[in-house]
């Protein structure tokens, strides 16, 4: 059996397991910022080390594809004031912690965090670090729009402690790149790329998309000479997944421009064999390193953990997330802050605690599954006996089926995936997601599989 054969059977919509429960399955009935903090004061108490989310929502241009929160705007005037909102959002959150936080982690998402100028962006970073203290083996880490980073961005983040950066490719097509309307160029891609090896970033990433409007193998194959001749640290291999009810900006091109079913996986296997031929490791779920990356040693050390910023070496329990929509975890709950730019803007001129549109608590039997399923998404198995859980006969024979196609294999206290069953990984963490199966969905809430 391979994946082709189980495609029909296992590519419906599931959760990306970015957190659970996931977003849509969050109990938000009883949301309060002040409860939130609660949690905040809890976690921190346990471990003062904690990680930081900036959501910089601006873009200049919209890139047709993309599913993100971001507002469309070409006056740069808009960046001191978003930046001091954010930076009032940090002083609500310490100036309610006992002690300074110790930063481990920071990373820049949107948007377009290179839509910022250069100085505002440490303006953004100088204001962050004066509350706190910056942990020694700190990574912080930024998204960058080929076409918008100057040498003098990478230049000004580096000395601001920043030594990773994640580079937004997708595609090197110049037709697909002008129907997603996506704005750069090969010879940005590799400057920027030169320019973050030149100051000494230890680990450039590429995001790459496969699934896009008019892609082919043949597409893909040039895309991986590229990547052959840069050889990023990390690759980012994302499915792209069609939610024009959530992105209108998508209905800029029909389904039938998109590989689709079988198509669409077969650009998958051919992407993921190139890269494990180019001599990259597959860590988690879309994700790839090569072996010197810290991110391949961390999967290696069974280390690996993963927040809403995406795989990281690194597990503070407290992530702190700033800007409109972003996510906070305290671990025991979590907190999403007003999506529009607007009421966000509104509430932080006006309010004395973060701007939170909704929260969950996690319950007893939330933990036990959320740990579960970030050992299947970061370590590929999981141990209810490490766990001090019970493997259940009633879960165990859910694992059953999937173990007959090929997925997992099935030991007296563990679950280890496998080859095969990689490609499916979002489907077998299903089966531990009891609020997925509880739910009743008028529509899907979750892009497919594939």
């Amino acid at each position: 059996m391979n994946a082709l054969d189980l495609l029909e059977k296992y590519n419906v919509a599931v959760p990306r397991y970015t957190s659970y429960p996931a977003v849509p399955m969050w109990e938000t009935e009883n949301t309060s910022a002040e409860t939130w903090m609660n949690h905040v004061l809890q976690s921190f108490e346990k471990n003062n080390e904690i990680s930081l989310y900036i959501h910089l929502p601006y873009c200049e241009s919209l890139c047709t594809y993309c599913g993100c929160n971001k507002h469309i705007t070409k006056n740069h005037l808009v960046e001191v004031p978003y930046i001091k909102a954010v930076l009032k959002e940090w002083k609500m959150y310490t100036k309610r912690l006992p002690s300074k936080p110790v930063i481990g982690e920071i990373h820049l998402g949107g948007g377009t965090p290179t839509f910022f100028k250069p100085e505002n962006l440490a303006l953004l970073i100088d204001g962050l670090v004066a509350e706190a203290d910056v942990a020694p083996d700190h990574d912080f880490s930024f998204e960058a729009h080929p076409n918008s980073t100057t040498f003098e961005h990478l230049k000004v983040l580096k000395a601001k402690g920043f030594n990773r950066i994640s580079i937004g490719v997708q595609d090197f097509d110049p037709v697909i790149m002008r129907t997603i309307n996506r704005v750069q160029t090969e010879e940005e891609v590799e400057k920027v790329t030169l320019w973050a090896r030149e100051l000494g970033y230890a680990s450039v990433n590429f995001d790459l998309i496969y699934g896009l409007p008019l892609q082919t193998k043949k597409h893909l194959e040039y895309n991986f000479e590229k990547v052959s001749a840069l050889k990023p640290d990390r690759i980012a291999f994302y499915s792209y997944a069609h939610v024009p009810g959530v992105a209108p900006g998508q209905r800029a091109y029909s389904e039938q421009d998109l590989p689709q079913g079988q198509d669409k996986l077969a650009l998958y296997l051919q992407g993921k064999k190139g890269l494990q031929k180019m001599g990259y490791r597959h860590i988690g779920m879309d994700h790839f390193s090569l072996p010197s990356d810290a991110l391949t040693k961390s999967f290696d050390q069974k280390k690996l953990h993963r927040n809403f910023m995406g795989y990281t070496t690194k597990h503070t329990r407290l992530c702190i997330a700033l800007g409109a929509s972003s996510i906070s975890d305290s671990w025991t709950a979590y907190a999403q802050n007003e999506k529009t730019l607007k009421k966000y803007l509104e509430r932080i001129k006006s309010e004395d605690l973060p701007p939170i549109l909704k929260t969950h608590i996690l319950t007893e039997e939330d933990l036990k599954i959320r740990q579960q399923i970030l050992n299947l998404i970061c370590h590929f198995e999981v141990n209810w006996l490490a766990n001090k859980a019970d493997f259940t006969w009633a879960l165990q024979q859910k694992f059953r089926t999937l173990e007959r196609d090929g997925l997992l294999r099935i030991f007296p206290h563990q679950v280890k995936v496998t080859p095969l069953g990689k490609n499916f990984i979002r489907n077998i963490c299903t089966v531990l997601d009891a609020r997925l199966a509880k739910a009743k969905q008028d529509k899907p809430a979750f892009s497919k599989a594939v």
